[in-house]
């Protein structure tokens, strides 16, 4: 087989990436910004052109109705596309397949199979069946379940999801087609992050449905979706000093480390000019994105240094999830290339900005509708308001189970601090959207301001338009024009999950108020008026949990008290985070939308607690090693070395004062690192039956005895000169 496609070479302007461009202003992304580039552009996706050219009429008329209008897909048509798919795959290059899925890693699995078969005569052939292209059999015994499985129950069947588009993965020399799918046990029990999210669109769908045909806006409409765009930060480090740190490449953070004289206090490197070498990386990442048919959009520099950003245009969210994954591969990947090492970990290095993924989210129908875009007034008006009240709802009665979505060993570290939202939800809504829902909860209806005029006050600068509104970039909820923020999922976590309990707490808000307005139409003093009904339904879940909505400084001291006093849930860490999802009325949520049954629930919560016990002990551990291997003998051999100062200076009478000084420090801190370090080995010693216990034990007790070998390993590499300290610093790293 001969492969046809090479790859493009990174350091040239090739006409991919000029069409690219065009495609990304082009008027069809403007019509519908949900478009995905890769569903008519995307060199390795297997949409857009790539179908209308290779099915007949009636195979993509029924493929695009299940893409397009969520409508089941007909198997009949499995095996045109799977031929389709195959002929298309061996003329790119590749001569293997795979379902590729997320497992409850939070990474992704795949597993390769050939084309090749042979004959009843013996002879070779490519093949590629409908059969094999909608289910798949990986063992799912080595996969995390949560106790849905046991080891030896090993079948597990992948599933293809038919509206998210294949596409080619190059790797070295080789080519693989790579078919998103779903993944279950042999009980059809979700084993995946992809089935949940699935569902919980459903779920949405259904609902959000019933308010647009309460309202008389359901003409044409057949679903509605929820989309997102994920802002994704990342640290480019070089690669050969990245490979001195232990931790590193254990943990993709920094367990020790003495902090730089600068940071990001000067507020340099944000929106500053972009390295070459790292544009050069930016341009190699884009260009892989575009093959795959990954949008992206914007990238520039993050507040710390070394840290930047990338960002796609709005998708569905199941195939954004999709997308996220590979865009972590693909900056991984394309890092080693360009020398560097790409750190997602949330707090990579402490005291300075850590790494968010800002989760955009929205409703959309399937004609292209935003439903969290502001009307013009009227009922179209109130229509936004009834989900933006959903919203609202959702938020204040699940905060702490949102809470528990994005908890993980790495944002324990993040949440709080410099430049991330704190680890209480609550939602911004802005000075226009604030006064309109102030006015609805006393009852009554407000229009929105229009934009005023900005003038500049230079004679040839242009006059500007200044939204109603301001933006706050402390809040880890917040509006933003035409869809809520979700600021507090974390750069390495995969999207699936938050949006998954996000989309089944608006799912249940949205049934509640359209039941009740249904309700209040049929009866009660509004009967049969629309818009009386709908605002005093509104008004009271205004009434009820507008405390949920902040729109100051979420950072201040002032807002934490004040949020413990209007009862909202402040929860520090992941053991207190995640023990929110175990409730029975929130098992009850899942199960009545059909998203998760209790097991498949109960799976995931212990899933998320080994995953932290199993981090912050292999942080633990790997701190141990580097105190034992590292740390300590660079101190005694300073302090070795001090001591033979001291003794050579007494003998020659010569004052030794400062050198005894250091020699005092330096011991201190190595007393201060034997103590502690005994105390965190204990803390790894430590077992116990029950993983709730056993991640309050970590939280409560080993993270405090990391904290301290920590300070005593920073006080150590403040003392021991650069040419005996073992690693490179933090200054070296960030600023070399």
């Amino acid at each position: 087989m001969s492969r046809t496609v090479a790859f493009l070479d990174p350091t040239t302007n090739s006409s991919t990436r000029t069409e690219a461009f065009r495609a990304m202003h082009s008027d069809d992304v403007h019509r519908n910004a949900m478009a995905s580039f890769g569903d008519d552009y995307g060199v390795l996706t297997f949409a857009g052109e790539n179908l209308r050219r290779r099915l007949g009429p009636r195979a993509l008329e029924q493929l695009e109705r299940t893409i397009q209008h969520g409508e089941p897909l007909n198997e009949d048509i499995a095996d045109e596309v799977a031929t389709a798919m195959k002929d298309w795959a061996i003329e790119q290059g590749c001569t293997h397949y795979c379902h590729w899925f997320q497992p409850l890693t939070g990474s992704t699995a795949e597993k390769h199979d050939s084309f090749i078969n042979l004959d009843h005569n013996g002879q070779p052939l490519a093949e590629f069946s409908g059969e094999a292209l909608i289910c798949g059999e990986p063992d799912a015994s080595s996969f995390p379940s949560g106790g849905v499985r046991d080891t030896w129950e090993a079948r597990g069947y992948t599933a293809w999801d038919p509206t998210s588009p294949a596409f080619i993965m190059p790797n070295g020399g080789e080519r693989t087609l790579c078919i998103p799918t779903a993944f279950v046990s042999w009980t059809g029990e979700s084993l995946d992050l992809k089935t949940p999210l699935m569902r919980s669109n459903d779920a949405i769908s259904r609902q959000a449905m019933r308010i647009l045909r309460l309202f008389g806006n359901d003409t044409g409409v057949r679903c509605v979706y929820t989309t997102l765009g994920c802002e994704q930060e990342y640290f480019l480090i070089d690669e050969d000093l990245a490979s001195m740190r232990p931790d590193l490449a254990m943990c993709g953070r920094t367990v020790m480390g003495a902090q730089p004289p600068k940071g990001h206090q000067l507020d340099d490197h944000y929106f500053g000019a972009i390295p070459s070498e790292v544009q050069a990386f930016m341009g190699d990442v884009e260009e892989r994105l575009y093959e795959l048919g990954i949008p992206a959009k914007t990238r520039h520099n993050e507040v710390a240094p070394r840290q930047f950003e990338i960002a796609p245009l709005f998708e569905r969210s199941n195939v954004a999830s999709d997308h996220q994954q590979l865009m972590m591969t693909v900056l991984k990947r394309a890092a080693h290339r360009h020398g560097f090492t790409c750190l997602l970990h949330e707090k990579p290095f402490a005291g300075i900005n850590g790494t968010g993924k800002h989760n955009n989210w929205a409703m959309c129908t399937n004609t292209g509708h935003n439903l969290l875009s502001p009307g013009k007034g009227g009922e179209g008006n109130l229509q936004f308001l009834t989900f933006v009240c959903a919203v609202v709802r959702a938020l204040d009665l699940h905060a702490g189970i949102l809470r528990g979505s994005v908890a993980s060993a790495g944002n324990d570290h993040r949440l709080g601090a410099n430049e991330a939202p704190p680890a209480i939800l609550s939602i911004y809504t802005g000075e226009e959207l604030g006064n309109v829902l102030d006015t609805l909860m006393a009852g009554e209806t407000a229009g929105f301001e229009s934009k005023s005029e900005l003038d500049l006050g230079a004679t040839v600068m242009p006059t500007l338009e200044r939204h109603p509104g301001d933006r706050n970039r402390t809040s880890p909820f917040a509006f933003i024009g035409n869809r809520f923020e979700f600021r507090a999922v974390g750069g390495q976590a995969p999207v699936a999950w938050p949006n998954t309990v996000l989309n089944t707490a608006v799912a249940q808000s949205i049934d509640w108020l359209a039941t009740k307005i249904e309700a209040a139409l049929a009866d009660g003093p509004t009967k049969g008026s629309l818009e009386a009904s709908a605002v005093a339904v509104l008004g009271e879940v205004l009434n009820t949990h507008g405390r949920v909505i902040f729109n100051g400084d979420n950072y201040s001291d002032a807002w934490h008290e004040e949020a413990a006093q209007r009862g909202l849930p402040v929860l520090r860490g992941t053991a207190d985070a995640l023990p929110t999802l175990r409730g029975d009325e929130v098992a009850e949520m899942f199960s009545q939308y059909g998203v998760m049954n209790h097991r498949e629930l109960t799976a995931r919560i212990d899933v998320l607690m080994e995953q932290y016990i199993t981090t912050l002990t292999i942080e633990a551990s790997t701190m141990a090693q580097m105190v034992d291997r590292l740390v300590r003998p660079a101190a005694v051999r300073y302090c070795t070395e001090l001591a033979e100062s001291v003794a050579t200076m007494k003998s020659a009478g010569v004052s030794c004062d400062g050198v005894t000084a250091d020699l005092s420090r330096l011991t201190s801190a190595v007393d201060a690192l034997v103590a502690g370090q005994a105390a965190l080995q204990a803390a790894i010693d430590h077992e116990d039956s029950c993983v709730d216990d056993h991640a309050r034990f970590i939280q409560g007790t080993m993270i405090p005895a990391m904290d301290a070998v920590r300070d005593a390993c920073d006080e150590i590499e403040c003392v021991v000169p650069a040419d005996l300290w073992p690693m490179p610093t933090y200054t070296d790293m960030l600023f070399g």
